[in-house]
């Protein structure tokens, strides 16, 4: 769904500057883009040009530019990716190289986000919000060695504010906009406040609190709304309204080189479904009352994070992370009766709910040596998810209600190795191994390397081996009546991916102030033992069953350009992605055929 902003007004005060440390990752972006400093995938923060991996970073001013309040309005603008909203249930998922969400994995601050049934991955990107966001840092194709399972088609790395250069800081912003053609300031369009407040106290203490409300009221399209009485299908609205509500608190401590951190959020969410169906009640004493059978899913994520940075034994740093959230997703049923607008027989349960305890650390500097170094590392996750027979997935003839409540676990270590051959030229080799509580032990390698030529040119070339583990709907889904036979296989063996990928860049900066950047990336994915949804019976009835047959090939180039010049920023991005996909149809003993099929990207 394509937005139009009708108008935006903000309005900011920063108040009482007092001494407070600066930003400097701010700085680093004011000045020029060749200091962005990143942390995704680093030993330590350090610069984007030093980077081994090819880091694309969205700016505080990039978000702020595009008028954007959550992760999808972004991502709408990024190249090769793909974000596939759902008018239904008003979810939004991302696709990148044509892998879906499954494959590709979203973090806060290095701690991959909770969703409904997962850890990372299958998040709904209109539930993230950017409100106190500093910058996000995306890498494409697998990344298993340094986040684990389900990083294949890439990682998104959201860094939060976590410091102020004002004693002082507080800020307020009203967005109002345009779904299309539609907009009214109560019924239609979308309405987004915002509030922030942020101290710094104690010379090294600083504190934030922020809310977020953003209220979506559907995209009515020719539809007829809630109140519609006749029944032609026409009651509802094409793109379901929501509400949402998203606050945020973050207390952190910084000292000589020891960083420590907490953050907290509350996230909110309610989904109306108006069924377009109409009924007149027969029973009741006026002729002319009409209701429907009508849904609302209220969401709440609950997100903890304390992160300690620092040193042991005088040089050895250390950066570790422990979290734990949940995300429970409720159903609730009504009759909606549309003249006297009331609810009646409401009936609410868990639709879907995932709790997730997690922490990762890792271990650097062990040599002392800028030739070369090493990092060791650890992730330890331990996921409990609970689907209710309610989501149509569990179900049969002899039972109403099947509910599925499944713990997964995986304890994993990683060591990765930077060798700076010359000061051109480095080279990082990285291995993990993971030990998984409902699967075979599974590793991950990887291989990359940059050099840096004359004249501002940058290469980079990396190789990896990755991972998806299945899914919780393609281990446990049952939903067999008279009518369907679809079955999850506990079975399922994990995805393995193969993923090269080479990028050269050039940044130019000449006296007039205005700034260029060039680069070129081409890139090559196999995947195998991909995991499809198959007909395995054709008679007496149909049945389909998740299993590993299929492979996926994908290989990609494009072309990233832009020019700066004072306040103005412009940009033009090329991309030609090929898939090739064999599909094995089961009973049928039919394959599809591995010619690739090409799509070009212009933005």
């Amino acid at each position: 769904m394509k937005t139009k902003h009708l108008f935006f007004s903000a309005l900011c005060a920063n108040g009482f500057v007092a001494q407070a440390q600066v930003d400097s990752l701010a700085i680093a972006n004011e000045n020029t883009i060749m200091e962005e400093i990143v942390i995704t995938g680093q030993f330590e923060p350090q610069s984007i040009k030093k980077s081994v991996q090819n880091v694309r970073i969205i700016t505080k001013e990039d978000i702020r530019n595009l008028a954007a309040n959550n992760l999808g309005d972004v991502l709408n603008q990024y190249l090769n990716i793909t974000v596939m909203p759902n008018s239904q249930t008003g979810k939004s998922s991302v696709s990148l190289f044509g892998l879906d969400s499954q494959y590709f994995k979203i973090l806060i601050d290095n701690i991959p986000v909770v969703s409904d049934t997962g850890l990372g991955n299958n998040v709904d990107l209109a539930q993230i919000n950017l409100d106190n966001v500093e910058r996000i840092e995306i890498i494409e194709g697998a990344m298993g060695v340094t986040h684990g399972a389900n990083a294949v088609s890439g990682i998104l790395n959201i860094i939060t504010k976590k410091n102020s250069k004002y004693a002082w800081e507080i800020s307020t912003s009203l967005q109002e906009e345009t779904v299309g053609k539609e907009f009214a300031f109560f019924d239609k369009g979308r309405h987004i406040q915002n509030l922030k407040i942020s101290h710094n106290f104690l010379n090294n203490w600083y504190v934030s609190l922020g809310a977020n409300r953003n209220d979506l009221k559907g995209f009515f399209n020719d539809k007829k709304g809630r109140d519609h009485t006749l029944d032609d299908k026409m009651r509802g609205a094409d793109w379901q309204p929501k509400e949402q509500l998203a606050t945020n608190v973050t207390l952190g401590y910084q000292k000589g080189e020891t960083r420590i951190f907490y953050k907290f959020d509350y996230f909110n969410e309610t989904v109306e479904y108006y069924n377009p169906i109409v009924r007149p009640l027969s029973n009741y004493p006026f002729p002319d009352t009409y209701f429907s059978n009508d849904k609302r899913y209220p969401t709440n994520r609950i997100f903890h994070h304390l992160n300690y940075y620092g040193k042991i034994f005088n040089d050895l740093i250390f950066n570790v992370s422990a979290s734990y959230q949940t995300q429970k997703r409720e159903l609730e049923k009504f009759d909606y009766y549309m003249l006297s607008k009331e609810e009646l027989n409401n009936k609410s349960e868990v639709y879907h709910s995932n709790e997730v305890l997690y922490s990762t650390g890792t271990i650097t500097n062990f040599t002392k040596n800028k030739k070369f170094d090493f990092q060791l590392g650890y992730e330890l996750v331990n996921e409990d998810s609970f689907a209710n027979a309610e989501s149509g997935m569990f179900k049969n003839d002899d039972q109403d209600k099947v509910n599925v409540n499944k713990r997964m676990e995986n304890y994993d270590f990683f060591v990765l190795a930077e060798i700076n051959l010359t000061d051109r030229l480095l080279i990082k080799p990285g291995f993990r191994y993971s030990f998984q509580s409902k699967f075979d032990d599974q590793q991950s390698y990887s291989l990359a390397g940059r050099y840096l030529f004359d004249k501002g040119i940058e290469a980079r070339l990396s190789s990896s081996v990755s991972y998806r583990t299945p899914n919780f709907s393609e281990l446990y889904t049952y939903f067999v009546d008279s009518n369907h036979n679809i079955q999850g296989n506990p079975n399922l063996v994990p995805e393995h991916s193969f993923y090269t990928e080479a990028n050269i860049k050039k940044y130019t900066s000449f006296k007039s102030g205005i700034s260029l950047y060039n680069g070129f990336t081409s890139g090559l994915m196999f995947v195998t033992d991909k995991i499809s949804n198959v007909l395995i019976k054709a008679k007496p009835s149909q049945e389909y069953k998740f299993v590993n047959i299929d492979d996926y090939k994908m290989w990609n180039l494009s072309s990233d350009n832009r020019i700066s010049f004072r306040k103005w920023d412009f940009s033009v991005g090329l991309a030609l992605i090929g898939i090739s996909q064999q599909i094995d149809t089961g009973e049928l003993k039919t394959t599809s055929d591995d010619k690739f099929l090409y799509t070009f990207n212009l933005r």
